[in-house]
């Protein structure tokens, strides 16, 4: 073999192995950019806490306490209790604000937290304990009682 001939030789890559390496480059980075404009990957770090709350009713009252589980930071998410068809207020504890007739958590919620809640009269009420992420777009019910 010559060496004047390796150095001038000129032949490229085939037309064909070009075209599939241009429309892979091009499909990875469309999905890129559309993961970031469908803000798709920003869901992904929202994951609904496990948490156990226990709960505790006497006259009017009732007392939610987080037993077990994940600590959940209420000021980012949004943590409140629910009683359907029931004007609740908020008496002592993490829960801080009426919303819609909800208590809304405040604060870090860890294990040993715990609120009060006053109801007018209790009749069998189901008490939910409801977390929505910052966004909006996850909720779950974490604990559900039914009330005496």
């Amino acid at each position: 073999m010559k060496l004047k001939q390796l150095f001038t030789d000129e032949s490229a890559v085939s037309p064909v192995i070009g075209v599939i390496l241009m429309v892979a480059i091009t499909v990875i980075l469309a999905a890129v950019i559309g993961t970031f404009v469908l803000n798709l990957g920003g869901s992904v770090s929202q994951t609904t806490p496990q948490a156990s709350f226990g709960f505790d009713y006497n006259s009017n009252n009732a007392t939610i306490t987080h037993e077990t589980g994940d600590t959940i930071d209420a000021d980012s998410d949004t943590l409140k209790v629910v009683v359907e068809g029931k004007d609740i207020s908020a008496t002592s504890g993490a829960a801080s604000t009426i919303t819609d007739g909800d208590a809304i958590f405040s604060g870090t919620i860890s294990a040993g937290s715990s609120a009060e809640i006053q109801v007018s009269s209790w009749s069998s009420d189901t008490v939910r304990v409801v977390w929505s992420s910052e966004t909006g777009e996850n909720s779950a019910t974490l604990s559900e009682s039914t009330s005496p």
